[in-house]
C-alpha cells in the first residue's frame, strides 16, 4: 500500500497531507472482490460486479483533495459502489452519507465498512439522482458515476459555500470531472480532469 501511495499519489499532484495519510491507512484490498485482490494496489479501476468499478487510487485521491473536506463537513456520496471512497472520506469528514442503487453492492460495502469499524458512514439504498433529502444540506457532495447533467436535487441539497464534484459527459469517451461551488443562489462550474466513469444509474433498484 505504501508503494501505491508513493508511485500513484505523491508522485503526481496530490499534496493534501490528510488525503495522503488516509490513502496510506484505508486498505483498498478490503473493498475488492477476492478474485481481483491481487490487483488491489495497481494504478487502475477494477470490476466489483454488476457492471460497476472501484476507481483507480489516483482518481479517489484527486476527487477527495478537490472537495477540500475537513472535520466539520457532512458529505453526500452518490454511488457507494465498493465503499472505498466513502471509507476514505470518513477518515477526514464529520460524517458521510452514501447512496447506492444496486442492493448487492451496497450490502458488500456495508460489510467492509463494518469490518473496518467506520462509525460515521451512513448507507442508503436509493436513486442517487435524488440525493438524501432528509439529511440535507451537505457541505460536500461527490458523485462517483457519470451524468449528462447535474441532477437538480443534488444542486438543491448542496449547502451555501459547499463544493460538489461530479463526472459530466454524454458519452463514455467525453467526460470531465466538474467542480461546482455554491455561493448563495449562485453556482459556478470548473472542469478539472478528463475521466471515464460508469453511468449514473437512473432506473429502479437492482439486486
Amino acid at each position: 500500500m505504501e508503494e501505491m501511495v508513493e508511485q500513484q499519489i505523491t508522485a503526481r499532484d496530490i499534496i493534501d497531507p490528510k488525503v495522503i495519510q488516509t490513502m496510506r491507512i484505508v486498505p483498498r484490498d478490503m473493498f475488492i472482490p477476492p478474485a481481483q485482490r491481487h490487483l488491489a494496489f495497481t494504478d487502475q479501476p477494477l470490476p466489483i460486479g454488476k457492471g460497476q468499478t472501484i476507481s483507480q487510487p489516483y482518481v479517489v485521491a484527486f476527487m477527495t483533495q478537490a472537495l477540500q473536506v475537513n472535520r466539520n463537513c457532512r458529505v453526500l456520496e452518490i454511488g457507494t459502489g465498493s465503499g472505498y471512497q466513502a471509507a476514505i472520506l470518513s477518515r477526514i469528514a464529520k460524517a458521510v452519507f452514501t447512496v447506492e442503487v444496486i442492493g448487492s453492492l451496497l450490502e458488500r460495502a456495508r460489510e467492509a465498512i463494518s469490518l473496518l469499524n467506520y462509525k460515521n458512514i451512513f448507507c442508503k439504498l436509493g436513486n442517487g439522482r435524488l440525493g438524501w433529502k432528509e439529511e440535507a444540506p451537505f457541505d460536500r457532495i461527490i458523485v462517483t458515476a457519470a451524468s449528462a447533467n447535474i441532477p437538480p436535487s443534488l444542486r438543491d441539497q448542496l449547502a451555501d459555500k459547499g463544493r460538489m464534484i461530479i463526472p459530466l459527459g454524454k458519452s463514455e469517451w467525453n467526460q470531465n470531472l466538474v467542480l461546482i461551488t455554491r455561493r448563495g443562489k449562485q453556482f459556478s462550474q470548473e472542469k478539472i480532469l478528463p475521466v471515464r466513469f460508469v453511468p449514473l444509474v437512473k432506473n429502479r433498484h437492482e439486486k
